[in-house]
């Protein structure tokens, strides 16, 4: 009988002494950083007790090779050349959102059964797990979890929808050799009933021999290290998975043909609000989870530090807040940083001696309900939308002391309303010429971006719906929105990036491994979109500029 959970491994002496054996020595995982070869708890997938531990079903599928047309290289070496024939491969199951139902479920002391069928051929293994309270006598609160398997004969893992990899890596996410067995971190830090969904892609090889053999899992464990990561971290830019959906060719000047998604820092809780700073070159967002501020600095292979603690809120009740931290950043003409701070439910700037000055807490004497996100015009007048998302009980909560949310505009201490025809207005941004504004709603019922004409007051005028997304497929409604020099609008919709044309067009949708919410143009010219996106911070050159910062 296979030994399921080994928890404390050492004290079980001679018992666990073949498992352990069989971890080997310890490989650098993903991360490119040393896992000890002894974990503190192990979870078997290969077992059905291990399975049941994490709630989880295997499934698996065939993969089929289709002739599919591509483009030829230009003298660039870029896919935009002729048509060309070429061969592709389906299904693509790597994405979290991918749907395996109909595949069938196999048991997991199967997994070493012949698939396949021989010669060139490839297989998908499919599975979500949820941490559990226990693993044994083992708490995994906080403890890095590793995935380890090995595959006949190469294997390629995705981790909630995203595969990661980096020049000369081997091992990982990626192939680790022949027959080798990949490790790969899953999370830095567990907490129970998180969910995590695994995709083993399987090949046959040798790929210039093709073998008679078949695919078949050697192995598949958890593994449970105390003491991972206490925080967020940096890492070399590595590139991860991007799709474009190209729906009109002008979105070629823009995403070019073979796009890349570089992954930057990992870890965080949940990033949003991104600025650059000009005057120092590094990227400045926030935590509203953690109620923190990072500062990332590209250059190098990338640092990150903790710019600002208790970023929206330090009250005694801080408990009851999801999101008490800062949301939306952004600097004015003279260069103080502005902030929307959830818990605090104002919006404040950061003086040049470090002092702090309320920009806006109340409207008519009411407080705000909690300042999302932000835009400076270039008249020094700022712009800001106030749902209430950032409140404990949302929109009932007891705490709330206006009956609507709104966009707002705020100059010289007075504070105006600009409209509040919206139910959850968040992203926020202006045309290259300022004289419209356009204002996302976060609402799963009406998934729209408005466009208003602005008057020098900060009246607004001709409001009317730019873009419906309500019947997109996707669970995200609308968060941040970004212009370009062109007026194009980059705006994190269902299911991905939307980009939109000046006329309201569908350019086309971004599709990265994980969701963004937010963005901001960064780097000298302005042509990386740096993305928050969910629990980490990542870049996207692009082909245009963004539209420039408030001078």
């Amino acid at each position: 009988m296979r030994v399921v959970f080994l928890v404390a491994i050492a004290a079980f002496g001679a018992a666990a002494a073949p498992a352990a054996a069989a971890l080997g020595a310890p490989p650098d995982d993903s991360d490119g950083q040393a896992v000890r070869a002894m974990p503190d708890a192990v979870i078997d997938l290969e077992t059905s007790e291990g399975v049941r531990a994490v709630k989880g079903t295997w499934r698996y599928a065939d993969v089929e090779i289709i002739q599919v047309k591509h483009r030829a290289p230009d003298a660039e070496g870029q896919p935009t050349g002729a048509l060309v024939d070429t061969l592709d491969f389906r299904p693509r199951a790597g994405g979290t959102d991918f749907d395996d139902s109909s595949w069938p479920a196999i048991e997991p002391t199967t997994l070493t059964k012949r698939r396949g069928n021989g010669r060139v051929s490839f297989s998908w293994y499919r599975i979500t797990i949820t941490i559990p309270e226990r693993v044994g006598a083992f708490d995994p609160t906080g403890a890095r979890v590793v995935f380890e398997t090995a595959l006949d004969d190469y294997a390629e893992v995705w981790v909630d929808g995203e595969l990661s990899r980096a020049i000369g890596q081997s091992g990982g996410s990626v192939v680790a050799g022949w027959n080798a067995t990949n490790r790969l971190t899953v999370t830095r830090r567990a907490k129970a009933g998180q969910k995590i969904q695994l995709a083993v892609f399987g090949a046959n090889g040798p790929l210039s021999d093709p073998p008679a053999n078949f695919i078949w899992m050697r192995e598949a464990k958890l593994l449970f290290f105390r003491g991972g990561p206490i925080g967020p971290e940096s890492v070399s830019p590595r590139e991860v998975n991007v799709t474009v959906e190209r729906l009109d060719p002008a979105l070629d000047a823009i995403v070019p043909a073979n796009p890349k998604v570089h992954q930057l820092a990992v870890g965080f809780e949940f990033t949003e609000g991104p600025v650059w700073d000009d005057a120092h070159g590094v990227l400045l967002f926030s935590d509203p989870n953690a109620n923190r501020i990072y500062q990332y600095d590209p250059r190098g292979t990338g640092a990150l530090a903790v710019f600002r603690d208790k970023s929206g809120y330090d009250g005694a009740d801080i408990a009851e807040y999801r999101q008490p931290g800062s949301n939306g950043l952004a600097f004015d003409r003279e260069g103080r940083l502005t902030i929307d701070e959830h818990g605090r439910r104002r919006v404040v700037r950061v003086e040049k001696d470090g002092s702090v000055a309320v920009v806006a807490d109340r409207f008519e004497g009411k407080r705000l309900n909690s300042p999302n996100d932000l835009v400076y015009r270039s008249d020094g007048m700022l712009f800001f939308t106030d749902p209430f998302f950032g409140l404990p009980k949302f929109a009932t909560d007891p705490r709330r002391e206006l009956d609507f949310t709104g966009v707002f505009a705020v100059k010289d201490a007075v504070v105006r309303l600009v409209t509040r025809e919206l139910s959850g207005p968040n992203g926020i941004a202006f045309s290259p010429d300022e004289r419209v504004l356009y204002v996302g709603n976060w609402d799963d019922h009406r998934k729209i971006v408005m466009r208003y004409a602005v008057a020098a007051d900060g009246s607004v005028s001709d409001g009317r719906v730019f873009f419906d997304m309500t019947e997109a497929p996707g669970e995200d409604a609308i968060d941040g929105i970004k212009v370009d020099q062109r007026g194009n609008l980059y705006v994190s919709g269902p299911g991905g990036l939307w980009v939109l044309s000046s006329e309201g067009k569908h350019l086309g949708t971004i599709h990265t491994s994980r969701h963004p919410h937010n963005f901001a143009w960064g780097d000298a010219d302005r042509k990386s979109l740096y993305l928050c996106a969910r629990d980490g911070l990542y870049r996207m050159r692009l082909g245009i500029a963004g539209a420039a910062a408030p001078a």
